[in-house]
């Protein structure tokens, strides 16, 4: 009888698909196989870039921030004892790279809360209706809204709302109270709002514009049905 192949195990992207738990994947890591830490950056890699960028809002130097952080979590793989979900664990090691990047940068104190704010914590950029209008999809200008918020109020929006963590996970990956992250959405999404209505009160005006090619258009249609209709 012909014996039965082992079944591949998926390569690229769809290693985060497998089956089995982080927990099992940092078992065989640290029993030997190497390779096998790919499926936790697969798995991982949105996560902890999202976090790192909510903190150093630059692109390059989160990337760099997530790479030593996994490196990080590499060499110390083994003292990871499940006291917590691993990928609470993996993403407080991005968080505090990050964190000592901008601190190194001289750009941070801490992630201390915010105090209430008087005004709109985003401020008043000035952008013009055509700038705001060329810039295309939403997600341009929530990505500009997200940025300009306080970073003690950005970095937990991001968490709770893009990454969908729950309010604990949250706390505990920015050791923070659960109800300093509550206190913190809160603000993030009321400034968010106030900012997203000041832009669509800026816009109204050029909303379903009807200059340019489509009033043209109309003209040249109703002149041409004209010259067709017999003079009254």
């Amino acid at each position: 009888m012909t014996p039965r192949s082992t079944p591949q195990r998926p390569t690229g992207p769809a290693m985060a698909l497998e089956p089995e738990t982080d927990e099992e994947v940092v078992e065989e890591v640290v029993g030997g196989e190497a390779a096998r830490f790919e499926v936790l950056m697969r798995r991982h890699n949105q996560r902890l870039f999202r976090a790192a960028r909510a903190i150093l809002k630059d692109d390059a130097e989160a990337e760099d921030a997530v790479q030593q952080a996994y490196l990080t979590a590499y060499a110390k793989l083994s003292q990871f004892e499940g006291r917590s979900r691993f990928s609470t664990w993996l993403t407080r090691i991005a968080v505090n790279e990050s964190l000592r990047r901008r601190k190194k940068q001289g750009r941070l104190g801490d992630l201390e809360l915010a105090p209430e704010p008087r005004e709109n914590p985003l401020g008043h950029t000035p952008r013009s209706p055509e700038q705001l209008a060329g810039d295309g999809e939403l997600r341009a200008l929530l990505e500009r809204a997200i940025d300009a918020l306080p970073e003690s109020y950005r970095v937990v929006f991001v968490m709770r709302e893009l990454e969908e963590l729950d309010t604990r996970e949250t706390a505990e990956c920015l050791e923070l109270s659960e109800e300093a992250v509550r206190v913190r959405l809160h603000r993030a999404r009321k400034a968010l709002r106030e900012w997203l209505y000041e832009q669509a009160d800026t816009l109204a005006q050029e909303a379903f514009a009807f200059a340019g090619e489509r009033c043209d258009r109309i003209v040249r249609y109703v002149l041409a049905r004209l010259d067709q209709s017999p003079a009254t």
